[in-house]
């Protein structure tokens, strides 16, 4: 259900977050479609690093109305991309963003506008993932999804990196993205991060 606040017109900071699979976009563009429903001016932007929708996506109401998401490389780039009769401000895959997302979306919120956010929380290792735990510390509203672990069938909460079908390591770069063929959902428990040291063969 999406949030409602009475009264005069007020900002406000959602987040969607979750591991990959767990209908984050699906989400965020669910709560767009409700905002061009009603006839909210809606501005979308996303991470360029994302490249699963060919650059761009389009978001369309019954009625024809289509809003199509920008590409940006960072925080500066959307601030510049701004118009100043945005009522929604949707951004997807926030989790590539710098920090100067954190200040950007709090001042929207000031000025009346109701920022909408969907990223990944973690990365493959299952640490914190770029600015997203400070996005969700200053949000107003945070909804948390889960995926199915694709080994037990429980609910997944960590993006399992496969490269050439096997866990990643540790050490491989944190920022690689892909579709189904480079990552899997996964438990905590069925989790694998080997280290560079559990794939030594021992001499003896």
């Amino acid at each position: 259900m999406d949030p409602v606040f009475f009264g005069a017109r007020r900002g406000w900071v959602e987040v969607v977050t979750g591991v990959m699979f767990s209908g984050k976009s699906e989400e965020l563009i669910r709560r767009v479609r409700r905002s061009i429903i009603a006839k909210k001016s809606v501005q979308i932007f996303k991470s360029h690093l994302d490249d699963r929708y060919g650059g761009v996506f389009t978001i369309s109401s019954h009625d024809g109305r289509n809003v199509e998401a920008l590409p940006v490389d960072s925080s500066l780039q959307i601030s510049q991309n701004l118009r100043a009769d945005a009522d929604v401000v949707a951004i997807d895959e926030a989790q590539f963003l710098d920090a100067g997302i954190i200040p950007l979306v709090g001042t929207l919120a000031s000025r009346g506008v109701r920022v909408i956010l969907a990223g990944t929380d973690t990365d493959f290792r299952g640490e914190p993932f770029g600015p997203m735990p400070q996005l969700m510390a200053v949000a107003d509203l945070v909804d948390k999804l889960h995926a199915i672990c694709v080994v037990c069938g429980g609910p997944a909460s960590r993006n399992q990196r496969l490269i050439d079908g096997r866990p990643a390591r540790y050490d491989s770069p944190t920022i690689m993205v892909g579709g189904r063929e480079s990552y899997e959902a996964r438990c905590r428990h069925c989790h694998e991060l080997p280290r560079r040291d559990e794939d030594q063969v021992p001499l003896l």
